[in-house]
């Protein structure tokens, strides 16, 4: 599990494809002496795991599903990642609960100027839809956001000048895309409704709270 709080921005090292998948080496510009293989470390929001550690380099393999559902099969050498370290017991949780577990890849749609904050406008899948809600939590490329307006068709977020200078996202531009990872709560909440009764007021008045 992680927070989406990026501890640092890498650089893809090498990419080498394997059986369907890829080896993917990245220099993480962290200290890993108390990092292990076999640990999880995610990279733009995909929870991968290290199989390899040398210095501040680790390396994952990305199978063919996290390939096919994710941004990390169009990786290349030089590529800048965000990256984030699983939480331990002892770790704040200044995010929000992050799985690494991507929903959907989206496309920036636009990119402003907004005060000393930059807005960016990413698309959104109208299966998706229902997880989005104005000052929501979002992970977008492993960074936990706060969703400012929703669209028919996209979310905004707003990104703040700590984030622009220590993220990869505001480095992307209009048509590139992003991984997407909705809030898991809500995701729960949905399930334990459709399982329970048909409605929402079913369910409260099953509760007792109606």
């Amino acid at each position: 599990m992680f927070t989406g709080i990026i501890e640092s921005t890498g650089k893809v090292v090498s990419v080498r494809s394997f059986q369907g998948g890829s080896h993917l080496e990245i220099d993480s510009g962290l200290d890993l002496k108390q990092d292990h293989i076999g640990d999880s470390i995610a990279v733009d929001g995909v929870c991968l795991t290290a199989t390899h550690i040398n210095g501040s380099v680790f390396t994952v393999f990305a199978s063919k599903e996290t390939i096919t559902r994710s941004t990390i099969g169009s990786a290349k050498k030089g590529a800048e990642v965000n990256i984030e370290r699983a939480l331990t017991l002892s770790s704040r949780l200044g995010g929000h609960m992050v799985l690494g577990h991507v929903d959907s890849v989206s496309q920036i749609l636009q990119k402003d100027k907004d005060g000393e904050s930059i807005r960016i406008r990413i698309s959104l899948e109208k299966a998706y839809s229902k997880y989005v809600i104005e000052k929501g939590s979002i992970c977008v490329d492993g960074i936990s956001l706060t969703i400012n307006h929703v669209g028919e068709n996209y979310f905004e977020v707003n990104i703040i000048p700590h984030t622009a200078v220590s993220t990869s996202l505001t480095r992307k531009n209009p048509g590139d895309r992003v991984n997407v990872e909705f809030d898991v709560i809500g995701k729960y909440v949905e399930k334990l409704i459709n399982k329970e009764s048909s409605t929402l007021e079913d369910l409260l008045k099953k509760q007792g709270f109606m």
